[in-house]
């Protein structure tokens, strides 16, 4: 065997070796993975879950302070009316915090860890329901405030009544967000699972961390002010 044969055999041999020791090592791709999951931080804000509802207020509790209950509660019995919230409730996750963690478990499994929940609720409207007339009249026209609380009823006295509505839209929020606490994480779960098999992720676990009492931002509408 002469020795161009010999060197031919022996680079056929390495490169075989060579091949061999490749494929019997893993696949690279987790940190690439990794990586790309990392990029949910920049969603920023993640909205999961919208509530909707409607409360009919037929009478008033100590969630409108002293100040609502004394108007509304007379405004409810003396002229028959019902006052009608139409609000809803946004549930969203901030992505961007540092609490907000990804975890590399090993064989495209991952931990992602969510941080509490935010929770937004926007006052859409407010109507009066007049049960004699059976119609509806929105709230705190002008015309209305002048029928129904008085003339002396003034824009500071309009703020306070406001204040009171929201306070009480977010006694209402609180006892909604208890409830729906499932189906938002329910939600927040098949989301972001469904983005990370995007990436190439096989399995995900989630943890959620929570507030004793967390905080309720309340807006209300332009209309219903």
């Amino acid at each position: 065997m002469d020795f161009t044969l010999l060197l031919l055999l022996a680079i056929i041999a390495g490169l075989t070796a060579w091949i061999v020791v490749l494929r019997g090592k893993p696949a690279r791709s987790g940190p690439t993975i990794f990586s790309t999951i990392q990029q949910l931080k920049a969603i920023g804000h993640l909205s999961v879950f919208k509530a909707v509802t409607k409360e009919i207020v037929t009478e008033t509790d100590h969630t409108w302070g002293d100040f609502g209950k004394k108007y509304l509660s007379w405004v409810i019995s003396n002229h028959k009316l019902a006052m009608i919230f139409d609000f809803e409730i946004d549930f969203r996750y901030d992505l961007r915090r540092s609490d907000f963690t990804i975890e590399d478990k090993g064989d495209s499994v991952y931990a992602i860890t969510l941080p509490p929940c935010i929770y937004e609720v926007h006052i859409r409207d407010i109507r009066f329901y007049d049960e004699q007339a059976s119609k509806f009249m929105p709230w705190l026209l002008p015309d209305l405030v002048n029928s129904v609380f008085g003339r002396g009823f003034s824009e500071e006295d309009k703020n306070r009544l406001i204040a009171s509505a929201k306070a009480h839209a977010e006694k209402q929020a609180r006892g909604l967000i208890d409830q729906l606490q499932t189906e938002v994480q329910t939600s927040a779960k098949s989301i972001l699972e469904s983005m990370s098999k995007a990436f190439g992720a096989e399995q995900v676990h989630f943890t959620f961390l929570q507030e004793e009492r967390p905080d309720v931002s309340v807006e209300i509408a332009q209309q219903a002010a």
